[in-house]
């Protein structure tokens, strides 16, 4: 899969044909990024993106490369070239040696099916975790040996697990347990507080759902009625399975929840436009 989809993409402010485009300033050197979900060429919840990329930045210790009106005239100007409706957007702030270089750009994105919303996905456990959490960076090494493994166990996401056992985040993704009531996710502090979490955790204050900030033992998993995930491109989507336990998809709650953040969302592609 390439690394940038669509005919144009953004370099340090100017609108580059994707012949031109390099993975060398993506995969080499120091990357934080984000990923934002277009919707009909507007990206939702663009201000929480841009707070968390300026997070990451600042935990990096590194130079913010473009102000967030710079990066929006950016989206705008590539929506407009490119024509892309429903996708993904990436932008990079990339450090190597002396030289920086920032880049917007389309990545090729794949949206779960109504099947999968209906039914659940598998899910497997991978035991690594994060060296920095709560900053957005590039990891390829892992990145890849997660991809290799989903592959090879025909599964959607991975679930971390570190060295004592616990459940902190997905490769992509932030999870949740829900047992009768209530739901329990990882504390803050040892992941990287997705913008969709946010959102939910926020959804779950206006609508009195009971939450649990605590790391899940995986061996314990089996005692949970249903596990789901948030993130950019799979919003609210419950597994089936992780690795041999198996889980209700039946569960009002999760549907509830994904169609409030459907709501949320709508409101901030509105919000961007103005």
């Amino acid at each position: 899969m390439n690394e940038c989809y669509g005919n144009k993409f953004i370099l340090n402010g100017n609108l580059q044909p994707v012949e031109l485009f390099d993975k060398s300033l993506v995969y080499e050197g120091d990357s934080v990024y984000e990923v934002l979900r277009i919707i009909r060429g507007n990206p939702i919840f663009f201000n929480d993106h841009m707070e968390r990329l300026a997070t990451s930045v600042k935990l990096q210790k590194k130079k913010f490369l473009a102000d967030v009106p710079t990066l929006r005239k950016d989206i705008i100007s590539l929506a407009r070239s490119d024509k892309k409706r429903e996708t993904n957007l990436k932008i990079v702030f990339n450090y190597k040696n002396d030289e920086t270089n920032y880049l917007v750009y389309f990545i090729e994105s794949s949206y779960p099916s109504e099947s999968q919303y209906k039914n659940g996905v598998k899910g497997i456990l991978f035991f690594a975790e994060r060296k920095d959490p709560e900053s957005k960076v590039i990891n390829h090494k892992l990145r890849s040996s997660i991809y290799h493994k989903l592959i090879l166990e025909s599964g959607y996401e991975a679930i971390l697990v570190n060295e004592n056992n616990l459940i902190t985040e997905g490769s992509r993704s932030n999870i949740f347990f829900l047992k009768g009531e209530a739901l329990t996710t990882a504390p803050d502090n040892v992941i990287l507080n997705g913008i969709t979490r946010k959102h939910i955790l926020e959804i779950c204050i206006e609508n009195n759902i009971r939450v649990e900030f605590a790391c899940v033992k995986a061996d314990e998993i089996k005692e949970y009625d249903a596990v789901f995930i948030t993130g950019t491109s799979p919003m609210v989507l419950p597994f089936c399975c992780i690795d041999n336990n198996f889980f209700n998809v039946n569960i009002p709650l999760i549907e509830r929840l994904r169609k409030l953040y459907l709501e949320k969302a709508e409101a901030s592609v509105s919000m961007f436009r103005s």
